[in-house]
């Protein structure tokens, strides 16, 4: 996957199985447990991913950035912040740049592989 090649992602990351991402732009990699999942993105600038919730997310920016709404709450996050959304809270975030990310899902479903 290009979006990976041109990445921050060490191999032993690049080789995991890609995630079917529902989104133009957003490209990920799965990590799949038996309880939960951790899918390290690929975010190309694609403006806003719209409201929704879902099971709890942890998640911490390595590169580039984003505005992520979290009840209301809008912050920016940078390289090296992170952030937690608990479990059926709404959120929306918005993509201006190029950004690599990881999320930790509580939800061991959240994504699938390809």
């Amino acid at each position: 996957m290009k979006e990976f090649k041109e990445s921050i992602y060490p191999e032993m990351i690049k080789d995991l199985p890609d995630a079917d991402i529902p989104f133009n732009g957003v490209h990920g990699k799965i990590l799949q447990g038996e309880h939960n999942q951790a899918i390290f993105f690929v975010i190309e600038a694609i403006g806003v991913v719209a409201e929704h919730s879902h099971g709890a997310q942890w998640g911490i920016v390595f590169e580039g950035e984003m505005d992520l709404t979290i009840a209301g709450d809008t912050k920016t996050y940078k390289k090296g912040d992170h952030y937690y959304i608990p479990s059926g809270v709404k959120h929306s975030a918005n993509f201006k740049k190029r950004t690599q990310l990881m999320d930790f899902f509580e939800d061991k479903n959240r994504y699938f592989k390809k």
